[in-house]
């Protein structure tokens, strides 16, 4: 089960890390279908406790990875149930979108953020506070392009997919994903917060938080997340670095999962491959190509969150890995954590 993988470089890199103040404190590993070949960790918990070290069960906000643990995973299992046809446009079964814009989106087009829908959530500020007055507005929210003409990401893809999740499920999408794909692959650790004060402990601080002067702890950094009560399809969920490696490896050999998700090898084939034709940049479902690397013929997948974290996947190198951080305490600066994440990826996938 061993992998040719430079621990070193990798534990060297993280370090690096800490001591230029990218993140203060990151966890890490990568595996192949059988399980976990290598782990570590780099830094503290949270700089004001210097003496408190990261540990392999720190809990992180992974923001946007809740698009993928939640959202993709959970509109899987509503395909291969039969309830959901990828390329069929919303407003033929979905009446909250009949004769509004989204009613000529389908699913797919969600799911690559080819969409056309306007590209910051904003939802405060044009919808208010009300769930359902948000509800109502992003699904009747007028597109700023036709459906399939550019690719261009946005938090509205998920929040409008985890709506139609909710729909089509008749559950939120917090308990849909918790029974449908977190608690039978066994990732009891995984859930949307406010986390319970036991588990905050474990928790890694995020950002500056202005009305409290404390950093996020337990709460979603995400303002969407927050202003819906902790649970959305953008962002929310908390998560383990165990957590998450169980899932990759189940994304990597479905048929040796015991205890299977509702989804299962058609839906992660269908996503892990171009969907977007000649448009760039280059789409799966809601995965997409590592930067730096070729599609065509170095299959490793990724998706990020904003706070730090990032999972990769490759079916045809039948590897995995994760990188969690809490990179935001610091700053909202992306280019140092894009150059570590790039780095891990070609020390991870070399």
């Amino acid at each position: 089960m061993a992998l040719d993988l430079d621990t070193d470089g990798i534990h060297q890199l993280l370090q690096d890390g800490v001591r230029d103040k990218v993140y203060p404190g990151a966890v890490w590993a990568v595996g192949n279908s059988l399980g976990t070949t290598a782990a570590g960790t780099a830094g503290v918990l949270d700089p004001e406790r210097p003496s408190e070290l990261i540990q392999h069960d720190t809990v992180f906000d992974i923001a946007s990875l809740t698009k993928i643990l939640a959202v993709w995973s959970t509109i899987g299992c509503l395909v291969e149930d039969g309830k959901l046809q990828l390329d069929k446009q919303l407003g033929d079964f979905w009446p909250e979108v009949y004769g509004h814009s989204l009613s000529q989106v389908t699913a797919r087009h969600l799911l690559t953020h080819t969409a056309g829908v306007p590209l910051r959530a904003n939802l405060k500020n044009l919808y208010g506070t009300d769930p359902q007055g948000i509800r109502g507005g992003a699904l009747r929210e007028t597109a700023h392009r036709p459906p399939g003409e550019a690719v261009e990401y946005t938090d509205r893809a998920a929040l409008i997919l985890g709506y139609l999740a909710e729909n089509l499920s008749g559950q939120s999408l917090d308990t849909l994903a918790t029974h449908r794909v977190w608690l039978p692959l066994g990732m009891s650790q995984t859930r949307f917060g406010p986390l319970p004060t036991g588990t905050v402990r474990r928790c890694a601080p995020t950002e500056l938080d202005d009305v409290t002067a404390t950093h996020l702890k337990g709460t979603a950094h995400d303002f969407s997340a927050r202003l819906l009560g902790g649970v959305c399809g953008i962002a929310g969920a908390f998560s383990v670095l165990d957590d998450l490696a169980t899932f990759l490896r189940y994304l990597l050999a479905p048929s040796r999962s015991v205890e299977a998700p509702g989804f299962g090898p058609a839906w992660i084939k269908e996503s892990l491959r171009i969907q977007t034709g000649e448009l760039s940049p280059a789409r799966g479902l809601f995965w997409h190509p590592a930067p730096g690397t070729a599609p065509e013929t170095e299959d490793i997948w990724v998706h990020y969150g904003f706070t730090g974290t990032g999972i990769w996947i490759s079916p045809g190198k039948d590897r995995w890995a994760a990188l969690l951080t809490n990179k935001l305490y610091y700053t909202r600066d992306r280019e140092p954590l894009t150059h570590v994440r790039n780095a891990f990826r070609s020390l991870a996938f070399a």
